[in-house]
C-alpha cells in the first residue's frame, strides 16, 4: 500500500499547512524534473520567499528515479493536483515555441501552476553571454579579455538562426525524424577554436548552416508558405536573431559552443597567468609556491559555468521572475506585495 504522502496533491499540502501553528509559513511544493534542477530552481524561489510563504523544491516521485518533464507532469496533471500549495517548474524546451499545438505544450502556457525556463534548460542561463567572460576570470583568475564572447555569441546566433526556425518548424509540423534536436546540435556545434582568430570558426558554421538551409528548402518546398509566419510568431515571443543560443537544446549550446568556445581561451589564460608567475619570481622556491597556490585556487570550467548568475539580467529570466511574482502576489495573505 503506497503511503499517503507518496500521492500528495496541493489539497494535501494545504491542509498539512493548516495544521501548523497560525503564525508559521505557507508551504509550497515545487516539483522539479532531475536532482539538477532543485538548486536552480531553489536559488529563483527564494527570492519569493517571506514570512508568509515558503517553497520546498523536490522530485515528483519518492519512489523511483524517473526524470524528465513527462514524468513531472504525468505525476501532477489531472484531477486538480496543482494549485496554490504545489506547482510544478519544468524546463521549457520547445513546448513554450509550440504554443499549444501539443497537449504537453498547452500546460506549460496555459496552467498558472506549471513555471518554465523561458529558454530552451537551465544549461542556456548558465551559457548566458554577458557571463562569459566572469566565467573565465573566475576559471583562470586572469581577467585579460581575449575574446568578446558577448559579440561571438550574439554572430553565433545570427548564423543559426534561421536554421534554428527551420528546426523548430520540423517539430512543429512533426516531420522532425529527418532533422532531430540531435542533428541540430550536432551541424551548429563548433570545435578548435583559435582565440585569436574566432571568426574563421563562425565562417566555417555559416558555410555548414547555409548548406543545410539548402537542403531544407529544396527537401520541404511546403516551408515556402509556413517558414516566414513561424519565424515572426517566434520573434514575437520574444526571441531575437541575436540569441538563438538560448532556446537551442541547452547540452548542445553548453557541450557543443559554449565549452569548446571557452577552453582554449582559458587555457591560453592559464598559461599567460603562469609564465607572468615564472617570470617575477624572485627564486625557484617562490616560483614553485606561487604556482602550486594558484593551481589550487583555479576551478574546472564546467563548474563554474554552473555558478554564473549573469542570466538574472535577461529579459526571459524577467518573464519567469514575473510569472512567480503574480502566483506569490495572489495567494500571500496579509502581507504587502514583492516589488
Amino acid at each position: 500500500m503506497k503511503r499517503l504522502s507518496e500521492n500528495i496533491s496541493s489539497r494535501y499540502v494545504e491542509a498539512a499547512n493548516r495544521l501548523r501553528p497560525n503564525k508559521a509559513r505557507r508551504r509550497v511544493v515545487a516539483y522539479v524534473e532531475s536532482y539538477d534542477d532543485v538548486l536552480f530552481w531553489r536559488s529563483v524561489l527564494d527570492e519569493f520567499e517571506t514570512d508568509d510563504i515558503g517553497f520546498e523544491v523536490m522530485l515528483p516521485s519518492r519512489t523511483n528515479l524517473g526524470k524528465g518533464k513527462k514524468n513531472v507532469l504525468s505525476n501532477v496533471l489531472g484531477d486538480n493536483v496543482l494549485g496554490e500549495s504545489l506547482i510544478a517548474c519544468v524546463d521549457a524546451d520547445y513546448d513554450y515555441l509550440m504554443q499549444g499545438t501539443t497537449p504537453i505544450s498547452r500546460e506549460i502556457i496555459r496552467n498558472p501552476f506549471v513555471f518554465h525556463t523561458y529558454v530552451y534548460a537551465i544549461e542556456n542561463y548558465q551559457c548566458y553571454a554577458r557571463g562569459l567572460h566572469e566565467v573565465c576570470v573566475m576559471s583562470t583568475l586572469n581577467d585579460h579579455e581575449l575574446v568578446d564572447l558577448e559579440a561571438f555569441m550574439e554572430e553565433y546566433s545570427r548564423i543559426v538562426w534561421p536554421l534554428f526556425v527551420w528546426n523548430v518548424w520540423v517539430y512543429k509540423y512533426n516531420c522532425y525524424s529527418r532533422f532531430t534536436l540531435l542533428d541540430f546540435g550536432g551541424l551548429v556545434s563548433i570545435r578548435d577554436v583559435n582565440p585569436f582568430n574566432p571568426a574563421r570558426t563562425l565562417e566555417q558554421l555559416r558555410h555548414t548552416v547555409n548548406r543545410k538551409i539548402n537542403w531544407m528548402q529544396q527537401h520541404y518546398p511546403e516551408g515556402k508558405k509556413t517558414y516566414k509566419p513561424l519565424r515572426d510568431q517566434l520573434l514575437a515571443l520574444g526571441l531575437t536573431p541575436e540569441t538563438t543560443y538560448l532556446y537551442m537544446q541547452g547540452h548542445s549550446v553548453m557541450d557543443g559552443v559554449v565549452l569548446p568556445l571557452l577552453t582554449p581561451i582559458c587555457t591560453h589564460l592559464r598559461k599567460e597567468r603562469e609564465a607572468e608567475i615564472r617570470r617575477n619570481a624572485v627564486h625557484s622556491q617562490q616560483r614553485q609556491n606561487e604556482l602550486a597556490c594558484y593551481q589550487r585556487r583555479l576551478g574546472a570550467l564546467d563548474q563554474m559555468l554552473r555558478k554564473s548568475n549573469k542570466f538574472l539580467q535577461s529579459e526571459p529570466y524577467g518573464q519567469l521572475r514575473r510569472d512567480l511574482k503574480t502566483f506569490v502576489d495572489r495567494y500571500k495573505p496579509n502581507s504587502e506585495k514583492i516589488e
